[in-house]
């Protein structure tokens, strides 16, 4: 077979040439049943190898409530076959997973219990409006295939044939506190530009010493991909080939890359701007600043800054195109995926079960017993990170300026950054692709992440005065944020509408609508991998290793599905 040319398609087809030859002599049968996802009952010998598993329970969810807004049901009819793995959830960490094992030729079925697929990261059209609910940020999934892309969700894409139209950019906007902007370009001459002009020469030669500290780091962080890392011994094969001369020499920093990017700043910047510029990007990425975010994640963006790979990229339809390519990896190679379907679907898996939901909620779906109790309370434990409020506008783009940017990102202060509604994110794509809006009309997408308390909705009925009144309490710092780049923006709005916490809750089915799990860099515990203590269970996304994120999502399932391929 031909092996892809990058370090990272050579990982992922050395793997396949292996899966592929395991196939031909053996198939080990894995009992699992979930709920109604049951063992298979004879065997296949033209069959991708599955490890063995001993029985594993899921319970039955309760079934969201039909929005007036979801399409009718095509699907319909006897849904029951048999599969090896059945992925639970279609965000983009369980797509990715899924596509890998179907590449690997598994027979896999993804179980999505919303009417649309993307987790998160799903668009859905009103209106003739066309939104995304979630990430607005790409970087290194666009370019042809086997470029080089340190991006995991383009190194999934590449691996299994797939691609997204995108258009490239290098700039956001920042709004400060006490007003003006200044454009945040993603290079980085422009970057040391930026900080000259705002903090001053001392922010200068700090940075420039932070950035010599992060050297070795972002070395070592690049020299193994993604595609050779597994959740078992196996990654002493896959990752063999990387171990040259220079990773050996990396052991001694790796501590650093697994801890906190405060370590390093502490150490070289004491400049209060710079300091809160950093925490800043740290919050976009992570939603928790410097003092919490994994090093390897800063390590990443560092290294792509000096690269001068530091191209923004916007999927022409939105994150649907990033979804529907994910699923088109997916189904091309035998695999399904399911749409309103909840775990009680009757599906006969093989092999085992991949869940994608969040820690909590993979909990809420385990019986009492099915898992051991410390585990149980541990996952139950893990601190959550705060929710979103949404504004997504349809508007009237009559007059709007024609260098008017994407994307903006508002501060409200910078002494309270991860404090309420302080950070506020705003997207207009339709300056790149006005596909998503009727002629002469725009989407808006402004949002809060991270920062938004449940407890101040939590127990509200979502019918009630009480619910709408605060929905438009909490949505007035986003008209706000949004007045800062388009000032008559209320006049020019024809279709609004406000998301909460409870409506995150609600179509994503996420543990009180959280961002994701807030686990510190500095506590020592870390991010957990695939592997969970219940036999024929694994985990991946943004509750895994390497955390929040999209390229740490698709990292998660690539990380996942190779652990579970021979």
């Amino acid at each position: 077979m031909q092996l892809l040319k990058n370090t990272t398609g050579q990982a992922l087809g050395q793997r396949r040439e292996k899966t592929l030859a395991l196939r031909q002599t053996q198939t080990i049968r894995a009992p699992l049943v979930a709920s109604n996802i049951s063992t298979a009952g004879e065997e296949r010998g033209n069959l991708a190898t599955c490890r063995a598993a001993s029985p594993v329970t899921v319970q039955e969810t309760r079934e969201l409530e039909r929005d007036p807004a979801e399409p009718p049901s095509t699907s319909g009819g006897d849904r029951s076959h048999e599969t090896d793995y059945v992925v639970i959830g279609s965000g983009i960490g369980g797509l990715c997973c899924a596509a890998l094992l179907a590449k690997y030729g598994y027979r896999v079925t993804v179980c999505e219990s919303h009417y649309l697929a993307g987790g998160a990261a799903h668009s859905f059209s009103v209106g003739g409006y066309r939104f995304d609910a979630g990430p607005s940020f790409f970087l290194g999934i666009g370019g042809p295939p086997g470029d080089g892309s340190p991006n995991p969700l383009k190194q999934v894409l590449d691996a299994v044939g797939e691609s997204v139209e995108t258009k490239k950019y290098d700039r956001w906007v920042v709004y400060p506190p006490g007003g003006g902007s200044f454009p945040n370009i993603a290079s980085g001459s422009a970057y040391e530009a930026t900080i000259l002009k705002h903090g001053g020469p001392e922010a200068l030669a700090q940075w420039r010493a932070l950035d010599t500290a992060m050297r070795p780091l972002q070395t070592a962080a690049g020299l193994f991909p993604a595609a050779a890392l597994r959740g078992d011994l196996g990654v002493a094969l896959t990752g063999a080939r990387f171990l040259g001369p220079e990773m050996l020499g990396m052991a001694a920093i790796a501590p650093l890359l697994t801890g906190p990017f405060s370590a390093l700043v502490d150490k070289h910047v004491t400049h209060p701007w710079l300091r809160a510029f950093l925490d800043l990007e740290c919050f976009v990425l992570s939603g928790m600043t410097a003092r919490d975010t994994l090093c390897a994640e800063m390590a990443f963006m560092f290294a792509e800054r000096n690269a001068g790979r530091t191209a923004i990229d916007y999927p022409m339809g939105g994150s649907e195109a990033i979804i529907d390519a994910l699923v088109r990896g997916i189904t091309k190679n035998g695999g399904r995926v399911l749409l309103r379907t909840h775990v009680p679907e009757f599906i006969r898996a093989r092999c085992g079960v991949v869940s994608n939901a969040s820690v909590w909620d993979t909990q809420r779906l385990l019986p009492p017993g099915a898992a051991p109790e410390q585990w149980r309370r541990t996952s139950l434990k893990t601190p959550a990170l705060d929710s979103f409020v949404h504004l997504h506008l349809g508007i009237d783009a009559t007059g709007l300026p024609p260098d008017l940017e994407c994307h903006h990102l508002v501060v409200n202060s910078w002494e309270q950054l991860t404090g309420p509604q302080n950070v506020i994110i705003a997207s207009v794509p339709t300056v790149f692709d006005p596909s998503l809006a009727p002629p002469g009309k725009a989407t808006v997408h402004c949002y809060c992440a991270a920062n938004e308390p449940y407890d101040l909705w939590a127990g509200l009925d979502r019918r009630s005065p009480e619910y709408k009144a605060l929905k438009e309490e909490r949505a007035e710092p986003l008209w706000e944020a949004l007045e800062r780049f388009i000032p008559d923006i209320r006049d020019r709005t024809e279709l609004k509408l406000v998301g909460s916490p409870l409506t995150h809750q609600r179509f994503v089915r996420r543990h009180r609508g959280s961002y994701g799990p807030g686990i510190s860099a500095a506590g020592g515990a870390g991010w957990p991998g695939p592997k969970t203590p219940v036999p024929g269970l694994t985990v991946c996304g943004d509750s895994c290793m390497p955390g929040i994120g999209v390229p740490a999502a698709a990292a998660s399932g690539m990380i996942a599905a190779n652990s579970l391929a021979p």
